[in-house]
């Protein structure tokens, strides 16, 4: 054999060579990729539509079979379709044949999605589209709890904060915490108020609508100088929301806080998550493209420690 002929005429040059790779070995070995899942591209593509408030029926009837309709007609390599409808959100799964390319498959959906919207009733908002790859699974959790704070400044804490600062690390996908209670400014209305005052819910919508506004200013001239002109009248804390006025009757001013409250509150509760019996929130954290499961969790711990040392956080 010609190889055995020349490593014969020619040994130290092959007793080199293995010097070589012996000592390239531990730079090489550094180097290689590792991962506990690899990626594997699996041609499935979900599609989260949402419509608070719209049961299931109507929803499937609606929605669901305006999108399915659209799909099967503008949308290529689908092997088949399987969609459920719960109250104000429907599911649509979208198998498509192997080899079909995912990120294809997502544009397709994305430019469909979009353009059935004048379709869809009024208010309807562009749906959620996922795609699914056998290496989509948890690869830390976090919970997160607090004897200080509440469940709503808990969750906004884990969304607004710890999300954001672990959300840089290289390879990371973190969706919405489970549990918790989502924070929101809630205006209880008071029916009786209402009534007695020839009031009906719009007028407080509108009310609060009209004296929570932003225009673009612009500047004024002033000799040689030019100075902003800021007309964002929109109240920076909650009590202001209550003052607003409604109507006049009388000479007498109806306020917001004569027929509902304004307050701190928060969405209705779809999920409790427990941290030693507390109540508490849950932040999954994925890794997503061709990053390396090992190195995305190392980067999200050394990202945690960070967020740990802030002093937002040790509020909680």
């Amino acid at each position: 054999m010609w190889i055995v002929r020349l490593a014969l005429s020619r040994p130290y040059t092959f007793v080199v060579a293995a010097i070589l790779l012996l000592l390239m070995t531990p730079f090489v070995l550094t180097k290689t990729p590792t991962d506990i899942f690899p990626s594997i591209n699996i041609p499935v593509v979900s599609v989260i539509w949402q419509y608070t408030g719209l049961p299931a029926d109507q929803i499937a009837q609606r929605i669901i079979y305006s999108e399915e309709r659209a799909l099967t007609t503008t949308v290529d390599n689908i092997e088949h379709i399987e969609s459920t409808s719960y109250d104000s959100q429907g599911v649509i799964k979208v198998f498509f044949q192997p080899g079909t390319n995912p990120s294809t498959a997502v544009a397709q959906l994305t430019a469909v999605s979009q353009t059935i919207l004048k379709q869809l009733p009024p208010g309807t908002t562009p749906p959620l589209i996922l795609q699914y790859s056998a290496s989509t699974v948890s690869i830390l959790q976090f919970g997160i709890s607090s004897t200080k704070l509440s469940e709503q400044q808990v969750f906004d804490t884990a969304l607004n904060q710890i999300r954001v600062g672990l959300i840089s690390v290289p390879g990371v996908s973190i969706p919405y915490p489970y549990g918790g209670k989502q924070r929101v400014i809630s205006v209880d209305l008071d029916l009786k108020a209402l009534e007695a005052n020839n009031l009906v819910e719009s007028d407080v919508v509108t009310a609060i609508s009209n004296g929570a506004l932003t225009y673009p200013s612009g500047v004024a001239k002033i000799g040689g100088k030019e100075v902003p002109i800021d007309l964002n009248v929109s109240p920076l804390t909650i009590e202001p929301l209550n003052n607003l006025p409604i109507k006049s009757v009388g000479g007498t001013v109806i306020q917001i806080s004569d027929v509902a409250e304004v307050r701190d509150g928060y969405m209705p509760q779809e999920n409790i998550v427990r941290q030693d019996g507390v109540r508490s929130t849950l932040l999954s954290v994925f890794k997503n493209g061709s990053a390396s499961t090992l190195s995305v969790a190392a980067g999200v711990k050394a990202a945690m420690a960070n967020i740990q040392s802030a002093a937002l956080f040790e509020k909680v």
